[in-house]
């Protein structure tokens, strides 16, 4: 079947053609879901279509005839630009939308925002569903890790696609449902605020294993490499293998040494931020991640505090290797810290929200076709199936008796790093984590005696079991010195 001898009606329909929607359209057209297409820019819509020569796919040029060339009830994918344009896009659906109609945002909305939208679209009577799609393009065309949020009836209805499309793994599609209204998104947004803590540990990685020991590209390729065949086997290390191999097309030497030291964000990381603040959940690892982006943009600043802010002058001069196996450990049990901070977030919001998210489900689903995709995630649902209501990952047996067993190496990764003035401020803020969370007593008796003090805050006495709130005349009582 050509685009021209085009099926009578789409199974479901995409609009925005950007390369994610196109990709994905691909994806549903292969896996046998006729699926009709329409964007703002209709020429889009024409390179699509000789894109998709010989595929089931519908072409529309303007949202009635998409409309109009969807089956009964209509699901409609939306992979349009987060924010306003969605609103706007289902501003011009509504009134052509039936009763029981599903529309699917597929792109990176806040949580809020899909709470809001599912609530208005429920009450003009049709179902959304916000679902989280991570991969990038090659996901999408080939499978992505899938994330979907809202009435639990319409999943059941766009399930066989999301199913059929999603990548798969030993122990099946990565896909599941996730939970009512902004579930599928808030899991999506936390999701890649860890994708940013494990970004930012790799880029310490190898700042050290370049700084502190000298080694080129090519060396450097080879150190992940290795790393890729045990516990850090994952996508992101894989690939940060592969660019060290790649040589700049322009001159000598590798590629990555002539790309400027500024790294871009689109929002997520800092709504997970903003968020876990709102929570009351603690994510230092994926915050440091956030500030380093933040940081790195400064770059003129940091060229010229160079210049006025000499750090240390010494070299490193212990073992090659044996700073290497630091390194390793210190990454991995930097990374332990920080998913063992993103599932708090999503625990505490699916508590707060009462989404009853299974996070041993979502550690399967993230093992395929997602960004954050590893062999380590299989530890995470293993760890969730042994205990679903696990305080914290660094409290599993396993978990536990790695990071302990790491834990000299771990330290002197960072120690060396800290020793040599190089900024390795996600691994240290995730050894901070793992001793302030391991602390049986913290200096903060201090912080809400100040608090008292200053503004009558009141503090709790560690010998009296009622846990009575009490206040002290602090300037009454001290002693002059």
């Amino acid at each position: 079947m050509t685009a021209q001898t085009k099926p009578e009606l789409a199974k479901i329909g995409m609009i925005g053609l950007a390369v994610m929607g196109e990709n994905l359209a691909l994806n549903i057209a292969r896996n046998g879901f006729p699926i009709a297409v329409f964007n703002r820019d209709t020429t889009k819509v024409d390179k699509f279509l000789q894109r998709a020569e010989g595929k089931q796919v519908i072409g529309a040029y303007s949202i009635q005839d998409f409309v109009n060339s969807l089956e009964k009830p209509r699901k409609i994918i939306l992979l349009v630009k987060a924010g306003g344009p969605v609103d706007a896009v289902l501003e011009q659906l509504k009134p052509l939308l039936d009763a029981g109609d599903i529309v699917i945002d597929g792109g990176n909305s806040f949580f809020e925002n899909t709470r809001r939208r599912e609530k208005e679209m429920k009450e003009a009577g049709f179902n959304f569903i916000g679902s989280g799609v991570s991969g990038g393009e090659s996901g999408a065309l080939w499978g992505p890790s899938l994330m979907p949020g809202g009435d639990r009836n319409a999943y059941e209805q766009i399930r066989p696609i999301w199913e059929a499309i999603a990548a798969k793994v030993d122990d099946g599609p990565c896909v599941t449902y996730i939970g009512p209204d902004g579930a599928g998104h808030f899991v999506k947004m936390v999701h890649n605020g860890i994708e940013y803590g494990d970004m930012q540990l790799i880029a310490e990685a190898y700042d050290i294993l370049r700084n502190a020991l000298g080694l080129q590209a090519s060396e450097i390729a080879d150190v992940f490499a290795k790393w890729n065949e045990g516990d850090l086997n994952s996508f992101l290390i894989e690939l940060t293998a592969k660019i060290f191999t790649v040589g700049d097309p322009k001159g000598s030497g590798a590629l990555v040494d002539k790309i400027l030291d500024v790294a871009g964000q689109k929002g997520t990381g800092k709504w997970t931020a903003e968020t876990a603040l709102e929570l009351g959940v603690a994510i230092p690892t994926m915050q440091a991640a956030l500030d380093a982006r933040v940081l790195s943009g400064l770059k003129a600043e940091r060229v010229e505090a160079s210049k006025q802010l000499p750090g240390p002058s010494e070299r490193y001069s212990g073992n090659k290797q044996e700073l290497i196996d630091a390194v390793h450990d210190a990454l991995y049990a930097s990374k332990i810290c920080s998913y063992a901070q993103g599932m708090n977030v999503i625990r505490r919001g699916s508590d707060e929200y009462k989404w009853n998210v299974n996070l041993g489900e979502l550690s399967r689903i993230w093992k395929g076709g997602c960004i954050i995709r590893a062999q380590f995630l299989d530890k995470i649902k293993q760890a969730y199936q042994r205990r679903p209501d696990l305080p914290n990952l660094l409290l599993d047996p396993d978990f536990k008796a790695w990071v302990l067993e790491a834990q000299p190496r771990w330290r002197q990764a960072v120690t060396t790093a800290q020793s040599l003035g190089i900024p390795a401020a996600a691994m240290s803020a995730s050894l901070a984590y793992f001793d302030t969370y391991r602390a049986a007593n913290l200096p903060l008796n201090l912080t809400q005696a100040q608090r008292d003090f200053f503004g009558s805050h009141t503090y709790q006495r560690t010998d009296d079991p009622s846990g009575e709130f009490v206040h002290t005349e602090w300037e009454e009582l001290a002693t002059e010195k």
